[in-house]
């Protein structure tokens, strides 16, 4: 019996070391532009990097019927350790905060808002460092598509 719980351990064991040598890190000090352009394609979505007219890039992706931002921030030598998924909707001002309170009382990993013109907005942020994954950043992007999905839920009424 002792043995039998040894090797069960035992292999337990390896499989956890197993399938963390398998992960993927990030680079460190954050992804480029460019690391982001690349990753996102290779997930099968668009990436279109746009220039502000301040001279800011951010990427242009969609997901679940929404088109929407990714922008950089904590920003070294190229490298940007947080990112920031955003996308806004135009409901020519039909939306008031009364939606926003309930859906950031009720979700937990993005917030909502609404600007100047009640029109309501959707952010999620994302820390790359120090240290992490490509699966830790899919896994991220798994719940910003699914937020954003529920998200349009409330945004359709």
């Amino acid at each position: 019996m002792k043995h039998g719980i040894l090797v069960c351990a035992a292999t337990l064991a390896l499989a956890l070391v197993s399938n963390a040598a398998s992960a993927k890190d990030l680079p460190a000090g954050g992804m480029t532009i460019n690391d982001l352009v690349g990753w996102l394609q290779g997930q099968g979505y668009k990436a279109e990097v746009q220039t502000a007219k301040d001279g800011t890039k951010n990427i242009y992706s969609a997901a679940e019927g929404s088109n929407f931002h990714i922008y950089q921030y904590d920003c070294k030598n190229g490298r940007c350790g947080s990112l920031q998924f955003s996308v806004g909707f135009d409901t020519k001002g039909s939306f008031g905060p009364g939606p926003m309170n309930d859906w950031n009382r009720d979700n937990r990993w993005a917030r909502a808002y609404v600007d100047k013109v009640n029109d309501p907005w959707l952010e999620y942020d994302v820390d790359l460092t120090p240290g992490g994954t490509f699966e830790m950043l899919n896994d991220e992007f798994t719940i910003w598509r699914d937020t954003l999905g529920r998200f349009h839920k409330i945004v359709d009424k």
